[in-house]
């Protein structure tokens, strides 16, 4: 039966198919009452006509079709990545089950539906731009089919900047949940989880978040907890550049054939130590005014650096210690594409803050065009001083699927 028409309120199908994924009587009685308390609540669940709703929490983006949303997609407001790893013992039919259900949830969940034995239905009827994405980390892939496990999908080589903790760091499972509303994304977050609890555990989750819908014109540039625009020179989805960065034909696995791949770094910004430094060698560090991204050498974001120009002392006006000369590669395959999110957690005992960047980037080969970029930044880049990596991981992101279908199902084909 298609995911796309399966009815919702219909729990006899509901309480059958839930008891045959998670092979239980108890898991058989939870859904029981789940359904049941779906069908006692039938009378007063109702969809509000999507005129009657703002224009942005109405909308939606489509869940189906060659590749996942929540790539390409303008970034939303809010996000939130969970890292789940597999029970011992899991088996590739458990973990087809699992992918199956999520894929259900994720589908309904993104058109305003209430998911299958959802006992809070109504926190779905507002999507409002509500993206799931999945990403397979290395221990995934082997339990399927280890012989397919591209050979960029492993943990990152070790940087003299690193800090990692393994709070932030790994996974078998990535969950990337985006919405232009916190509590979209809460719920989603609660009945993806709820679904995962029979095969998975839970290692960490990062929540984060960008400017609120609305405040600034679509396509303006993030900025960071330093003040700082970041993502300036990443291609836009829909070039030609976007298509080789992203999804270029150096797949080594025919399975992510319309995937691609996604490394996450937590890197904790020092808002404090930040604060010590003049505005003129905040710019220094960085290489661009903070006025509006432009770099030193130029009037507008997006010009050219100019990485020639001299200062009247005859020093680069753009420092060879610049996170933009760092960043910005000599070789054009080494590109990526960002699309990353603040954080501000609650500080510990006696801090100040605890503040920073979810870094998040895909491109289509790790080893040939994120590892490149890292080691340069790792080497000199003079923003060292106030940021620091504390959780790293990398996740396969397969490609996405057609009603009746699920994410990842290519990965099981013979």
């Amino acid at each position: 039966m298609s995911v796309e028409t399966e009815d919702p309120d219909r729990p006899e199908r509901g309480v059958r198919r839930r008891h045959l994924l998670f092979g239980g009587a108890a898991a058989g009685l939870g859904a029981l009452a789940a359904a049941g308390t779906q069908l006692a609540g039938s009378g007063t669940l109702t969809e509000t006509p999507a005129g009657a709703l703002d224009a942005n929490g109405s909308e939606t983006v489509p869940f189906f079709g060659a590749r996942q949303a929540g790539i390409g997609t303008d970034a939303q407001a809010h996000g939130v990545f969970i890292a789940l790893d597999l029970r011992p013992g899991t088996t590739a039919e458990r973990i087809k089950a699992l992918l199956k259900l999520l894929s259900d949830d994720a589908a309904k969940l993104t058109r305003g539906k209430a998911a299958l034995a959802d006992t809070e239905g109504e926190l779905a009827l507002r999507p409002a731009r509500l993206t799931v994405t999945f990403g397979f980390g290395p221990a995934l892939v082997d339990a399927v089919a280890p012989r397919r496990r591209p050979s960029w999908l492993t943990d990152l080589p070790a940087f003299s900047v690193d800090r990692l903790v393994p709070e932030f760091s790994g996974g078998d499972l990535l969950l990337q949940i985006c919405a232009d509303d916190p509590l979209t994304v809460a719920h989603a977050q609660r009945m993806l989880l709820k679904d995962s609890r029979s095969f998975t555990t839970l290692r960490w989750v990062q929540t984060g978040f960008r400017r609120a819908y609305g405040t600034e014109k679509p396509g303006t540039t993030m900025r960071n907890l330093f003040g700082q625009v970041d993502g300036t020179t990443n291609p836009s989805p829909g070039t030609e550049s976007f298509e080789k960065v992203v999804y270029g034909n150096a797949q080594t696995q025919p399975w992510i054939e319309n995937g691609t791949s996604l490394v996450i770094r937590r890197i904790s910004m020092n808002l404090d130590k930040w604060d010590e430094l003049d505005r003129t060698g905040r710019e220094e560090s960085v290489g661009r005014k903070l006025t509006n991204g432009a770099p030193l050498t130029g009037n507008n974001e997006h010009d050219e650096p100019d990485f020639t120009a001299l200062n009247p002392v005859g020093f680069p006006i753009i420092a060879e210690f610049s996170h933009l000369r760092r960043a910005r590669p000599k070789d054009q395959t080494q590109q990526i594409f960002r699309r990353a999110f603040n954080y501000d957690a609650a500080p510990a005992s006696g801090a100040m803050s605890d503040s920073g960047l979810i870094f998040v980037s895909y491109q289509t080969d790790v080893k040939r065009q994120y590892i490149p970029i890292q080691r340069r930044l790792d080497e000199l880049d003079l923003l060292n001083e106030w940021t620091t990596p504390v959780g790293s991981a990398v996740f396969a992101i397969p490609p996405g699927c057609e009603p009746g279908g699920f994410v990842g199902e290519q990965l099981f084909a013979a």
